[in-house]
């Protein structure tokens, strides 16, 4: 497993994105995903070459499942990725450590088809599985 981003919910992406960029001195590669599975609209960026990317996340509607999260909390820190080689053998893993799966196995458009699965620990942090 290595941790590839840290999910952050925002109102507006573009606002997000110039916000920041100018804070953390992060690169933005250009790309807005609209993912219709997911409900949501998404920008990636980095910082540090290594250092995980921070994934801006836009609820796409009312129905997107962290509409929820943005209007309760007013949006901030939303889950963490890790990449993991083997998605099916990693969730039958974390499921026998006590986690719950949160949403199965589908593809994201961010990664380009990629599928990623979410993900409940005990600890009560949400965590997404990203196949390589």
């Amino acid at each position: 497993m290595r941790l590839h981003h840290y999910g952050y919910v925002v109102s507006d992406v573009r606002k997000g994105l110039e916000s920041f960029q100018r804070t953390l001195g992060a690169a933005w590669d250009g790309n807005i995903f609209e993912d219709p599975l997911q409900k949501v609209r998404v920008a990636f960026l980095s910082t540090n070459r290594d250092d995980p990317q921070f994934e801006l996340v836009e609820p796409a509607g009312m129905d997107s499942p962290v509409y929820r999260f943005l209007t309760e909390k007013g949006g901030g820190l939303h889950h963490a990725c890790w990449q993991v080689e083997d998605l099916d053998a990693s969730l039958a893993e974390l499921r026998g450590r006590g986690c719950l799966i949160a949403k199965k196995p589908l593809p994201a458009v961010a990664f380009g088809g990629r599928r990623i699965a979410w993900l409940i620990t005990p600890e009560k942090l949400l965590v997404e599985l990203l196949e390589s």
